[in-house]
C-alpha cells in the first residue's frame, strides 16, 4: 500500500505512549480462586508475574513521564463479528511458561506488521474459542490502546506460532496488559536517536539503501526488514538514517516525539531534515529526508526516501512547498542540537 498516492509508500507502524495496566477480564469466583492460590505460589517460586516495562520496536515515542503524547484507543483488531467471548471459569489461568501463552475467543487477526491496520496475514483461533496457543520472541509497545470489553493493551507480541506475525496483548489469555518474562524490542523506555552525529553522516546513511541490494535500491515493504534490521517502508528508511533503534518508529512518533524531532519552518530546512505527513493512517502517512534546495526561488527540493512500487529513491519533490502536498510539515532531529 502506498500513502497519498503511487508515489509514497505507506507507513506501519504506531507511536508508542505508556498507558494503565491491562483490566483483566471479569473473573468468576473459581477464576478469582485460582489466581489467589497460585499468585503466591509463583511468587515464592521467585517468577515475577508483573509486565515487563520499557520499550520498543524502535517506534516507541514516549509516555507521560517522558513527555510524549497520550495513548490512544483504537479498534480491536479481530472479527468481531465471530467474536466469542470467553464464559466464566474457562481458558488457562495459569501463568505460561518461557514464550507459549494461551489465547481466548476467536477470529483473532494476525497482522503483517505492529499496527492494527496493517495487512492481516492469519487468524488465531479460527473455529473455537482458546483452541490456540501461541509463541512469541518479542513485543511491541505500539502506544495505541486495543481493547476488548474491560481488558487494554497497547502491546503487540511477535508471534512465531502457529502463525507468524503480531497479534494484540489483549488475546493473550493472562491478566497483565503484556506478555510476562517477553523481551520489550529496544528495551528500556523511550528511544533516543544516538547522540550526536553529523548532517552528513545521516545523508551518507540514508544513500546505502541506493545500493545495498546487490548495486540496487533496496525494495519496499510494510512487512518485511532489511538485513540490518530496519523496516522497508518510509518511517523505517528515515529510521535508520537516523540511527533510532530497529526496526524503526513510524511517521507519527517522528512527528510527535519530541525526543526525536522538533517542527521547524519550510525556510530553516537544512541537509537531514524530515518533511513529513503524519495525518491519516498507514495508506496516507509519508516521510521523506530533505537533501538541498534545488533552486534559489525554493520551489522544489531533492531528497531520499523509500516509497512503494519503487523503494529507495533519490529525486526531485515539492511536499510542503506552495503548489505542493501542504499536509507535509518541516522537522528536524533533535540529535543535530540547533
Amino acid at each position: 500500500m502506498y500513502e497519498h498516492s503511487s508515489t509514497h509508500p505507506a507507513d506501519t507502524t504506531s507511536p508508542a505512549d505508556r498507558t494503565a495496566p491491562k483490566t483483566r477480564h471479569p473473573q468468576s469466583p473459581f477464576r478469582r480462586t485460582v489466581w489467589r492460590t497460585a499468585l503466591p505460589a509463583v511468587a515464592a517460586a521467585g517468577i515475577s508475574v508483573a509486565g515487563f516495562t520499557g520499550f520498543a520496536h524502535g517506534s516507541d515515542v514516549g509516555g507521560a513521564a517522558t513527555g510524549g503524547h497520550s495513548a490512544t484507543a483504537t479498534e480491536l483488531s479481530h472479527d468481531s463479528s465471530a467474536r466469542t467471548v470467553r464464559a466464566a471459569g474457562t481458558g488457562s489461568v495459569r501463568q505460561a511458561a518461557a514464550a507459549d501463552f494461551p489465547t481466548w475467543g476467536t477470529r483473532w487477526v494476525v497482522h503483517a506488521t505492529a499496527d492494527a491496520g496493517s495487512p492481516a496475514v492469519g487468524m488465531i483461533n479460527k473455529t473455537a474459542p482458546g483452541q490456540d496457543r501461541i509463541t512469541a520472541d518479542y513485543q511491541v509497545d505500539t502506544g495505541r490502546k486495543v481493547c476488548e470489553g474491560s481488558s487494554c493493551s497497547t502491546f503487540m507480541a511477535h508471534l512465531t506460532g502457529p502463525v507468524s506475525g503480531f497479534l494484540s496483548v489483549v488475546a493473550v489469555d493472562i491478566p497483565q496488559d503484556r506478555l510476562p518474562g517477553v523481551p520489550v524490542q529496544g528495551g528500556g523506555g523511550q528511544p533516543q536517536p544516538q547522540p550526536g552525529g553529523s548532517r552528513e553522516e545521516m545523508l551518507n546513511r540514508a544513500a546505502t539503501w541506493l545500493t545495498a541490494n546487490n548495486g540496487t535500491q533496496v525494495p519496499y515493504s510494510q512487512a518485511q526488514v532489511w538485513k540490518d534490521g530496519y523496516r522497508q517502508d518510509c518511517s523505517g528508511y528515515v529510521s535508520m538514517a537516523l540511527g533510532l533503534p530497529t526496526p524503526g518508529t513510524n511517521t507519527v512518533g517522528l512527528a510527535t516525539n519530541r525526543g526525536i524531532t522538533r517542527p521547524i519552518s519550510v525556510g530553516e530546512l537544512k541537509p537531514g531534515d524530515l518533511l513529513i505527513d503524519a495525518s491519516g493512517d498507514n495508506n496516507t502517512r509519508h516521510v521523506v529526508i530533505f537533501e538541498k534546495w534545488n533552486n534559489d526561488a525554493h520551489s522544489s527540493y531533492t531528497a531520499y526516501e523509500q516509497r512503494g512500487d519503487h523503494g529507495t529513491d533519490h529525486r526531485t519533490l515539492a511536499y510542503g512547498l506552495p503548489g505542493g502536498d501542504a499536509e507535509f510539515k518541516p522537522y528536524r532531529p533533535v540529535k543535530f542540537g540547533d
